[in-house]
């Protein structure tokens, strides 16, 4: 990467080789080298068709860049700005945390208090405590799967309708209340249902009066686009690929019977949309003492431990991380009906990432890692390539000491962890056998390990910094 100072034709390149028509800029190239280096970085992975969001990047507050690439709706052309609005997908669940910190402020629950105080048809999980469902540790069941084998799907299934399937169907909970830390949409889509039943109003409405109106989030909503659609300007389709038409595709096209689409009457773990620049707003907010004091911010923005004394590097709706080279970190992802989010926020040197995608193909990226690199005036990595038949032989399904199944996918020249079905991890190569996860924090690195005969046996995962290291077997 060359410093935007040294010749003016690097600029003028740089300018040419952005497609105007399919790009807004908004960056201080001239005050800030950084901003050159974001640009070419995003350019790039534009360029071959890998990214079409957009991407705010702010130091102290200030923004060093700001700039949206490529088209917002397929069918008209329309493009991406610095204002459009997307849907936040998992991002979604700090608007829900804060929530329940804002009534718990005013004296209306306690962090404590047993779910079935509020929500009456889960008398089957007692013990299970508002903070349980905050930190991912309750042990409640995937509502995605009750609904997919229990739900009429001609029809569009709400929370309410999901709490009574769990009433009716009583599926068996995956652990006790924090013996174990597990990722969990059915807890926040419980947290918004208390929301709505001890404020007396709807889980948007709430939202807009104690957080999006007092911080001026103008472009910030709850919506769900085909139980209760509306007309909005300047919104961004979010787009999947379809194998069978060879195009992208709107996920409506995949029937009613796709989950996208008989799942989009729920809230709380999904379906606030927003934009870069509302989303800044918030993470200022975030710092100051309107919303929130210290003792919130300490709980809201710290990892918490399970009954073993197992960190869950999970507060309340924020991913935690402390590294030695960026500092603690706060971070969400999100995935669902086309649209990737992403924002970070460098606790210790106050740094903002925010990147947000309305296309979920298999060949998205997000550059969070070198994103950040850039930031702190690193180089900038480049994986190296690997021959597809090389990276075909990791592809396959392993099987973890806690006997999970994960799966390791070839797709499009690429290497992919498999989270869910609409989320997947892409891996790096760095050597023959070892791959980072793109644009994770603390580093994740996969090692595939050979037998005698070159055959892949097993995968080993290391997290250094959090003290993980283990192995799945390859069973197919």
């Amino acid at each position: 990467m060359k410093n935007y100072f040294l010749t003016l034709l690097i600029g003028i390149i740089c300018l040419i080789s952005c497609k105007e028509n399919t790009e807004t800029t908004k960056f201080q190239s001239k005050t800030n080298p950084k901003a050159l280096k974001l640009d070419t970085l995003y350019s790039e992975l534009y360029d071959k068709g890998n990214f079409n969001g957009s991407v705010l990047v702010a130091e102290n507050g200030n923004v060093i860049f700001e700039k949206s690439y490529g088209i917002a709706d397929e069918q008209t052309n329309r493009k991406l700005n610095d204002s459009t609005i997307f849907e936040l997908a998992s991002v979604s669940k700090q608007f829900t945390a804060m929530g329940i910190v804002q009534l718990v402020k005013e004296g209306k629950l306690s962090y404590e208090d047993d779910i079935t105080k509020y929500i009456p048809e889960l008398n089957d999980y007692k013990e299970i405590t508002i903070k349980n469902l905050l930190n991912h540790t309750g042990g409640l069941p995937d509502y995605m799967e009750l609904a997919d084998k229990n739900w009429d799907k001609s029809k569009i299934a709400t929370n309410d309708d999901i709490l009574k399937l769990f009433n009716q169907v009583k599926p068996k909970k995956l652990f006790e209340p924090n013996e174990k830390w597990d990722y969990s949409n059915t807890g926040y889509l419980i947290l918004a249902t208390i929301i709505e039943r001890v404020s007396g109003q709807k889980f948007g409405q709430y939202l807009h009066e104690k957080i999006f109106k007092p911080l001026d989030m103008k472009n910030t909503f709850v919506y769900r686009r085909r139980f209760q659609p509306k007309e909005i300007q300047n919104y961004a389709n979010g787009y999947i690929y379809s194998d069978s038409l060879q195009k992208k595709i709107l996920p409506d096209e995949m029937g009613k019977d796709f989950y996208v689409v008989f799942l989009d009457g729920i809230v709380g773990d999904g379906m606030v949309n927003s934009n870069p620049k509302d989303l800044l707003k918030w993470d200022r907010a975030l710092y100051g003492n309107n919303l929130i004091n210290d003792q919130d911010r300490n709980l809201i923005f710290s990892s918490t431990m399970t009954k073993d004394s197992s960190q869950t590097d999970y507060g309340f709706g924020w991913m935690i991380d402390s590294t030695k080279t960026y500092g603690k970190i706060a971070s969400h992802s999100g995935g669902w009906a086309g649209y990737i989010s992403y924002i970070e926020r460098n606790l210790d040197n106050d740094k903002t990432i925010i990147i947000l995608q309305n296309n979920s193909l298999s060949s998205t990226e997000i550059p969070i890692k070198n994103t950040r690199r850039i930031l702190y005036n690193q180089e900038v990595e480049k994986p190296i390539k690997l021959d597809n038949e090389i990276l075909k032989s990791y592809a396959g399904k392993y099987l973890t000491d806690t006997q999970k199944e994960k799966e390791i996918a070839f797709e499009n020249d690429k290497l992919y962890v498999v989270m869910s079905a609409d989320y997947k991890m892409e891996l790096v190569p760095v050597s023959k056998t070892k791959f980072i996860v793109d644009g994770w924090s603390p580093e994740v690195s996969y090692t595939f390990i050979l037998n005698d005969n070159g055959k892949v046996e097993k995968y080993r995962v290391i997290q250094e910094a959090q003290g993980i290291n283990k192995t799945a077997n390859r069973i197919k």
